[in-house]
Order: structure tokens, then C-alpha cells, then sequence
């Protein structure tokens, strides 16, 4: 399934701790608070995931061509990247709040 909540309504959009955004299919980190940013969106964005935690597919949904993320492990459908992100690598990773679940770094 790969539908979205509405935008501006995941709390980890404003989750500021340090941590790991994991999937919350199989609790897999996905991407670190250090490249987490607002993007204005609505939906958490990160400029990077952790290396290897996920895919991309191409998705032709809704008329568009788009690229796809899904979890390296799972195949959970995560959300999408685009190629308007700030540096270092241009990217923002767009992604469903609740396809993630948050995991503090407490020492």
C-alpha cells in the first residue's frame, strides 16, 4: 500500500531530537535527524538516507513520472525523492510519517 497522510499532519514533522527515522514495517533505520530539514512540505524530508536502508522504483501513478523509496528490508513504500533538495546532495527525500516510526538517541 502506498498511501499518504495529508501533509503537515505527521508528528515527526516536527520531531527535532537526535535519532533514527526507522520503517515501520520492520524497524530498519532509515535515515539519521543530522539530514533531516523542513522543506516546506508538509511530510518529514531528508536530504540523504542511511547507506543502504533504501530503494527507489519508478512510479508512473497520477500522470506523473516520479522516483519511488521503499525499505531496503521490507519493500515498505516509504515515499518519494526529488531532486529539489538543499546540498550536499540536492535531494529530498519526501516521506509518509507514518511509514516511520522515531528512535531517540539517549545518551
Amino acid at each position: 500500500m502506498s498511501a499518504t497522510e495529508r501533509p503537515f499532519t505527521s508528528p515527526l514533522l516536527h520531531e527535532k531530537r537526535r535519532g533514527n527515522f526507522a520503517c515501520v514495517g520492520c524497524d530498519l533505520d532509515l535515515f539519521s535527524s543530522a539530514t533531516k530539514y523542513d522543506s516546506g512540505t508538509g511530510w518529514p524530508s531528508f536530504w540523504a538516507p542511511l547507506e543502504g536502508a533504501v530503494g527507489t522504483t519508478k512510479d508512473t501513478t497520477f500522470g506523473m513520472v516520479r522516483t519511488a523509496v521503499h525499505c531496503s528490508r521490507c519493500g515498505g513504500h516509504l515515499g518519494h525523492v526529488f531532486n529539489d533538495g538543499p546540498k550536499p546532495t540536492g535531494l529530498r527525500y519526501c516521506m509518509n510519517g507514518v511509514a516511520l516510526t522515531f528512535k531517540p538517541i539517549t545518551a
